[in-house]
């Protein structure tokens, strides 16, 4: 199975030259990298949102294997799809995926099912992409696509990632997600803070119960409330803040804007 590109040319350059020029411009310069149990990164088009995920990317080391978690924006396949074989497509060179370590993940968890049709028009993985394969030009990854519903659904991915990445070295779990969308700038920013404060206290369901009591539009809250969870089962015990931003302060409009949040979960 070869999965193509959904949306280059569209959220971000297909010229690997212009490409990696766009990304270049977009990382920071760092003393060093660290090392992480998970990360939390935006998914927008990359004039939007790529300024938050190059500061989150430039601060961790890439390892050999990546489990990158998106929200389902498109409805196909199951409640949580995992893609269990075949090759990602990127302008920078094909990512194969882990099939040993994806099939091992569904077969610890309840929910979660081999499928591939909702990882093909979905673009919150496919953006991750050529960030990785900048800092890093050999990996694979573990591919899967979570709808909303209740919070069982984060307990029981949390678990069988504990169960499937303990033990292994060189695992990279990643939330791709933005945080509030259309809301003005005040609103946004305010619904966001209390949604980004549970996901530095690694509160996994205290994240998703204020996404519904406050109605806030994040749409990664499932992967990111699992993988906080993971992460403190695996001895993690805060995380940090690394960059906020909204669409309005890209294009200056700051009536309905959309909010961006990298954050690192040593």
């Amino acid at each position: 199975m070869r999965r193509k590109p959904a949306v280059a040319g569209y959220f971000y350059t297909r010229n690997p030259l212009r490409l990696r020029e766009q990304i270049a411009s977009m990382m920071e310069k760092v003393s060093r990298r660290v090392d992480a149990k998970a990360i939390v990164v935006p998914h927008a088009g990359y004039q939007y949102s790529g300024m938050v995920a190059g500061a989150v990317y430039s601060r961790v080391k890439i390892p050999e294997t990546l489990v990158i978690i998106g929200p389902n924006h498109t409805g196909l396949g199951y409640p949580v799809s995992v893609m269990t074989e075949g090759v990602w497509e990127t302008p920078f060179g094909d990512v194969p995926v882990d099939s040993d370590l994806a099939e091992t993940i569904v077969e610890a968890s309840s929910m979660a099912k081999s499928d591939h049709t909702a990882h093909m028009a979905e673009h919150s993985i496919e953006v991750q992409l050529p960030f990785l394969k900048y800092s890093r030009e050999e990996f694979s990854i573990v591919p899967i696509a979570v709808m909303g519903g209740p919070y069982s659904i984060c307990e029981d991915l949390a678990q069988a990632l504990v169960k499937a990445i303990s033990g292994r070295e060189g695992v990279l779990m990643i939330s791709s997600t933005d945080m509030s969308h259309y809301e003005p700038q005040e609103v946004a920013v305010k619904k966001d803070t209390e949604a980004i404060n549970r996901i530095l206290q690694l509160d996994g369901r205290g994240l998703y119960q204020v996404v519904q009591d406050r109605n806030i539009s994040m749409c990664g809250v499932m992967g990111t409330a699992a993988i906080i969870e993971a992460a403190k089962a695996m001895g993690s015990t805060s995380g940090e803040m690394i960059r906020y931003m909204t669409s309005g302060d890209v294009v200056g409009d700051y009536s309905q804007v959309v909010g961006y949040a990298g954050l690192i979960v040593p």
